[in-house]
């Protein structure tokens, strides 16, 4: 059934007439073309199609619309601020922690809302809070390296 939802994307208030049964990913993508949000597995399994939803990473997969109704959401395409990008990006890149990319914005964005949450993450810290989000190319050692050094330069800058 059709029902007005409003939420905040990015910073930037929104309020769409849709069905809001519809998964969060969906909208994103073929509403809104923020295509940097991923499908992959449908079952909240592999952590590509992360966003993160008041401070919190979720699978948007499985996240029906009208239970973001009056939240605030955050893609990959709002972490970057000012044409500059987010501490975690930049590491992203400096470790060459992505290889096809696919996985990138669920592994960027999963790491943001845990550096949210622990700001000085030990190693194992950093592995467990990742252990959920799938790379088929085999970056997750690039991908703690760059999370460590994240942490590191974020020190303070909250």
């Amino acid at each position: 059934m059709a029902e007005k939802i409003s939420f905040k994307l990015n910073g930037k208030p929104i309020s769409l007439t849709v069905d809001s049964d519809r998964m969060l990913l969906w909208v994103l993508r073929t509403d809104l073309g923020l295509t940097g949000t991923k499908y992959g597995c449908g079952k909240a399994l592999c952590g590509a199609c992360t966003v993160i939803v008041d401070g919190r990473a979720v699978r948007s997969c499985v996240v029906p619309l009208r239970s973001i109704n009056g939240k605030e959401v955050l893609t990959i395409e709002g972490l970057a601020q000012n044409g500059k990008l987010h501490p975690i990006q930049e590491a992203f890149v400096k470790h060459d922690a992505l290889q096809c990319g696919f996985c990138t914005p669920g592994m960027i964005l999963n790491a943001y809302s845990f550096l949210l949450r622990n700001p000085q993450p030990t190693r194992e810290e950093i592995i467990q809070s990742m252990n959920n989000n799938l790379c088929r190319c085999g970056a997750h050692l690039r991908i703690i390296r760059a999370i460590e050094s994240a942490a590191q330069e974020m020190k303070g800058a909250r």
